[in-house]
């Protein structure tokens, strides 16, 4: 597996891991064309042929601070550590670019992703209601500061 920045000709490739994971409530082509667009730090984990498995991605906000702005991984590529690396990668970039205070929405209702953002020194500080749409669930946001 390896790590590597996410380009637009791996957009097709992500879409249906979008579609897969979050339903009607996934990214398009646009969005991602958009957070590239403007220069944000985004990820993809490959397998050794260069398949996606997983990908991340980040938008730091001078002057100190990072919003988390995805994190998936191919359900066939789950409990393999994939989200892990990506997570540490992007809170890596977020401290090299001196961010002093990463924060995240999750839905409330995944319980798994939250504990992993926990492990990670995430808190929860505020609930968004109905922010995921169509399915007007709740987002839970967490923070994480750098001491």
């Amino acid at each position: 597996m390896r790590l590597g920045r996410f380009r637009w000709w791996h957009i097709d490739e992500v879409l249906p891991i979008e579609a897969d994971l979050f339903g009607a409530e996934k990214w398009s082509a646009g969005m991602f064309w958009n957070e590239l667009a403007n220069g944000h730090f985004y990820l993809v984990a490959t397998d050794d042929d260069g398949a996606v498995l997983g990908y991340a991605g980040l938008t730091v906000s001078p002057p100190d601070e990072a919003w988390v702005q995805n994190v998936a991984v191919r359900r066939d590529a789950q409990r393999r550590g994939i989200g892990r690396l990506l997570l540490e990668a992007l809170l890596a970039e977020a401290a090299r670019r001196g961010a002093r205070s990463t924060l995240l929405e999750v839905a409330a209702d995944n319980a798994p992703a939250q504990r992993l953002y926990a492990g990670y020194g995430f808190e929860p500080i505020g609930v968004r209601r109905g922010y995921y749409q169509p399915s007007n669930t709740d987002a839970l946001v967490m923070q994480r500061n750098e001491d």
